[in-house]
């Protein structure tokens, strides 16, 4: 049965709500703190994981013998004196109760468990390395962690409290959907469920997951969409005898040849640059120039891909085909040109979101 609702995240910038620059300090090193602890726990999970499926290869076995992963309370087979989940969060609780909130430590668990459950088959037949996690993790939370939401006096932004830390967020001149989904939160239209705090050079990120209904459109299942993405043209779309092109190669690529132009340029002169805090200030400006085109390309396969779910709204579309999609991601492999320049995954992934959200059935052909 097709759910009625989705998930979405939103990243939103959070500063820490105070005039007073030492609470500010003292909170950014309590949050570091714990990243770093959610790094070490996160990959202390694995691990454990890993070897308690493993742990019959530690063992000379007669065929009498029988060992299961479950919690021998409840099976007779079972070796663990807890379930799967238990005894990694025990281990948790052993070594950093008391030094981080132990929810962050139930939800980093919850999650971890779930994604190598769902890889361990692909673990054991060499098609996946097991998962390694690097010092800027994102530290999980519950959604109800979140307290005081209120807004602030200029009505422009939200105050809330995790953790006793008082957080501020910081729109600026939002043209997304964000003040409208916080405003949700903060009346209980919405819920928040489990999110993550994101810490990037200094900045503080709210990784916000909600739970919303899909938007209820009138479609029809016998309209079906064909739509074609290539250099050329990055979306072509028919419905019936209606046809429509979405963007150019001169109209996506010219801008970011040019970037890529000046990013050459920059990269052969970074040398010449004058130094003092070793590579980061010589390669200031071509990391500056790669962000530009990182950029610029999420926007245009943001809007090529609401151009196209637009598109098949207006027609009651209730189906959208990809043409020949695999055959062309394969061909890009092979032609230098149009994988460094062709995002076909990122289009396609940002159609897949657009198209769930929107109700319409995607089918990669």
């Amino acid at each position: 049965m097709e759910t009625k609702t989705i998930i979405i995240t939103r990243k939103i910038q959070l500063l820490i709500d105070s005039e007073d620059a030492e609470v500010v300090k003292e909170a950014k090193a309590q949050l570091y703190q714990w990243q770093n602890i959610c790094f070490k726990a996160a990959n202390m999970i694995i691990s454990h994981q890993f070897i308690q499926e493993q742990v019959k290869d530690f063992f000379y076995l007669t065929e009498d013998i029988k060992l299961k992963l479950s919690d021998k309370k409840k099976d007779e087979d079972g070796i663990l004196t807890l379930s799967k989940e238990g005894t990694t969060y025990h281990v948790l609780a052993s070594h950093f109760k008391g030094r981080v909130p132990m929810n962050m430590m139930a939800n980093l668990n919850h999650s971890l468990l779930s994604y190598f459950s769902k890889e361990k088959a692909a673990y054991w037949k060499g098609e996946k390395s097991l998962r390694n996690y690097k010092k800027n993790i994102p530290i999980p939370f519950s959604g109800r962690s979140i307290t005081k939401f209120t807004l602030t006096p200029d009505g422009r932004n939200y105050r809330f409290k995790l953790f006793k830390i008082p957080f501020r967020t910081y729109l600026g001149r939002d043209r997304s959907d964000k003040k409208i989904v916080m405003d949700r939160l903060r009346t209980g239209a919405l819920q928040l469920r489990a999110s993550h705090l994101q810490i990037t050079q200094g900045k503080v990120f709210l990784l916000a997951t909600i739970q919303m209904e899909k938007a209820q459109h009138e479609l029809d299942p016998t309209v079906i969409a064909e739509a074609s993405l290539s250099i050329e043209h990055p979306v072509v779309v028919k419905i019936g005898k209606y046809s429509y092109t979405i963007g150019s190669k001169e109209e996506f690529l010219h801008r970011r040849l040019a970037i890529q132009a000046a990013i050459y340029r920059v990269k052969k002169g970074a040398s010449f640059n004058r130094g003092g805090h070793g590579r980061k200030r010589k390669m200031k400006s071509l990391d500056d120039y790669k962000q530009q085109e990182k950029r610029y390309v999420d926007y245009k396969l943001h809007v090529y891909s609401r151009m196209l779910i637009n598109f098949c709204i207006k027609h009651n579309a209730a189906t959208l085909l990809l043409v020949n999609q695999q055959a062309k991601e394969e061909l890009a492999k092979e032609d230098h040109f149009l994988l460094q320049n062709w995002s076909y995954y990122s289009l396609k992934e940002k159609i897949s979101y657009k198209a769930v959200k929107a109700g319409i059935q995607l089918i990669v052909e």
